[in-house]
């Protein structure tokens, strides 16, 4: 074996054959991995801009973006693929039009590329966009400027600016921005200018050339499918369509070292090959709270428990870490008798309180508006992690933490205007206001729930709706909220279990619909591949579970995370 003169196997970090999958339309997953498979090399190429019209610019070339080495899980359906389409051709006298994007979502990271910018029609500037588009020619005033390129920016950077159309004689447009170099500018002489070059690569095993800047007033025919290319601008006439996009994924396979057999065996029988990683460790932690309960009467959407992480938290081998997990507030009764009308706030979320990592409850939604403030209380929403809505507002981030781990509720309507329920805060948005002033008159959305922990995708700690007399209902915070109650006996709908989503209001007159119960809290741990198999946890109705060498821990009840060498 070639492996440097060192006897011993290659440690092969990923065995994904090399397979690639190339994508020529949008599916809801790009590939499912095979099971070796830890990383993956893609291309991702954005729809061409369409030629414009008559002594016009070519198309800019779709965005071009390739990533190498990204980390995956085996045996794992990818994310989404968006393919763009190629720009149209300018209609007589007119422009192009702009490519479409093209993404792909791996590990809940989206990679867009932009689509080309769109070839102009004589006197007009060129598209921006992945590449920009060519301007147009002019027999008098300033140059047409062709368009910029790389727009919206990414680094490296995805594209060129177009060329800049010629002003006098035989006035034409400029060449389409290319994925390595810019659209010629157009001069005296001639009316066609090539676009700027595309670029090389060789990811499905041949060397192919993508986003390739269309020629400016050649009247050149489409560009091909699935290569990004502009399209050629016209010169009397119309000119070219862009070609549409591509995605490409492909599984590598990659060594990252060897190992002495010997060496490793001495080693294990000496107790020093290492098991867990240096301690300590750094894990990647989420903390949500419980979620609070919904007003009745008209009652307002309680806020999400408060929603927290640190991707840094250092944890030390031979160690027990206590957690503790919030459950949801109940709901405001049916009966509404006196301070009950308001929903109770959730329950706190902690792990390792020697270290703390909390988050507060989510706030109750307010019950029945009688004035502003009413007496007792009643029609406020509760501070909390997020917010009820309520009459004066329940505060979210409360008490404050940085960064922020909720928001507010939202604001309901005194007795004088139907008494119209608000959604509860989020924690990736407010509580949407009770509008008593257009038809139909809605009770608040639930503030959104917030996926920004880097741990997974899952959308969590969602707003409650607020309840509403007649037909029109909050909507449930994404993320585990609950609706809204309507009509006159309509209960708020419960929080999501381990979402911490806040409860919906109840709706109807006393003895009507009860508020929704806030859905409990949750805490989910990350740990490192070289700890994971030195991690469990208790009791049994939390689980632990190791994919890709990364262990992953979820509580929904108290418990204990237990790192033992």
């Amino acid at each position: 074996m070639a492996n440097g003169g060192i006897i011993g196997p290659v440690n092969i970090i990923s065995r994904g054959g090399n397979k690639v999958t190339s994508r020529t339309s949008s599916t809801p997953s790009a590939v499912t991995t095979q099971p070796g498979t830890r990383l993956v090399d893609t291309l991702v190429v954005a729809g061409g801009g369409g030629g414009g019209y008559g002594l016009a610019g070519g198309g800019g070339a779709g965005g071009y973006r390739s990533f190498s080495s990204q980390s995956v899980c085996g045996n794992t359906a990818l994310g989404a693929v968006v393919v763009g389409g190629g720009g149209a051709k300018g209609g007589a006298c007119a422009n192009g039009s702009k490519g479409g994007n093209s993404s792909l979502v791996i590990s809940c990271t989206t990679y867009t590329s932009e689509g080309g910018g769109y070839g102009a029609h004589a006197f007009n500037a060129g598209g921006t966009g992945g590449s920009g588009g060519g301007g147009g020619g002019a027999n008098s005033g300033c140059a047409r400027a062709g368009g910029a390129g790389n727009t919206p920016p990414t680094s490296p950077s995805q594209g060129n600016n177009g060329g800049n159309g010629f002003v006098g004689g035989c006035r034409g447009g400029g060449g389409g921005g290319g994925s390595s170099a810019v659209g010629t500018n157009a001069g005296p002489g001639a009316t066609a200018f090539p676009g700027g070059a595309g670029t090389a690569n060789s990811i499905t095993g041949c060397s192919v050339t993508y986003a390739a800047g269309g020629a400016s007033g050649a009247g050149t025919p489409n560009a091909a499918d699935n290569t990004g290319n502009g399209g050629g601008g016209g010169t009397g006439c119309g000119g070219g369509n862009g070609g549409s996009g591509i995605v490409i994924v492909k599984e590598l396979n990659k060594a990252s070292g060897v190992w002495n057999l010997r060496s490793q065996l001495r080693a294990k029988q000496q107790g020093t090959w290492p098991r867990v990683t240096a301690t300590p460790f750094n894990a990647n932690l989420l903390v949500i709270a419980g979620g609070g309960g919904g007003g009745v009467r008209r009652g307002n959407g309680a806020g999400a428990g408060g929603y927290r992480f640190n991707t840094s938290y250092p944890l030390t081998i031979n160690t027990t870490y206590p957690v503790t997990i919030g459950a949801g507030g109940a709901g405001g009764p049916a009966s509404c008798a006196g301070p009950g009308a308001r929903g109770t706030s959730g329950v706190a979320s902690t792990f390792n309180p020697g270290n703390a990592l909390t988050s507060a409850g989510g706030g109750g939604g307010g019950g029945q508006t009688d004035c502003s403030p009413s007496p007792c209380g009643i029609g406020s929403g509760r501070p909390g992690g997020s917010g009820g809505g309520g009459k004066p507002i329940g505060s979210g981030n409360t008490p404050p933490t940085s960064p922020s781990q909720g928001n507010d509720g939202g604001n309901s309507t005194p007795n004088t205007a139907n008494r119209l329920g608000a959604g509860g805060g989020g924690a990736g948005g407010v509580g949407g206001d009770a509008n008593n002033c257009s038809s139909p008159k809605t009770s608040g959305a639930g503030g959104a729930g917030s996926s920004a922990w880097p741990g997974d995708c899952t959308l969590r700690a969602g707003g409650g709706g607020g309840g509403n007399f007649s037909s029109s209902p909050g909507t449930a915070g994404p993320g585990g909220g609950g609706a809204g109650g309507a009509g006159g006996s309509g209960a708020g709908g419960n929080g999501c279990a381990a979402t911490g989503g806040g409860g919906g209001g109840g709706a109807g007159a006393c003895g009507g619909g009860a508020g929704g119960n806030g859905g409990g809290g949750t805490v989910i741990v990350k740990i490192p591949s070289a700890a994971s198999f030195a991690t469990s946890v208790t009791p049994g109705t939390n689980t632990y579970s190791i994919a890709c060498g990364v262990g992953t821990a979820v509580f929904t009840v108290n418990g204990t995370l237990v790192i033992q060498d």
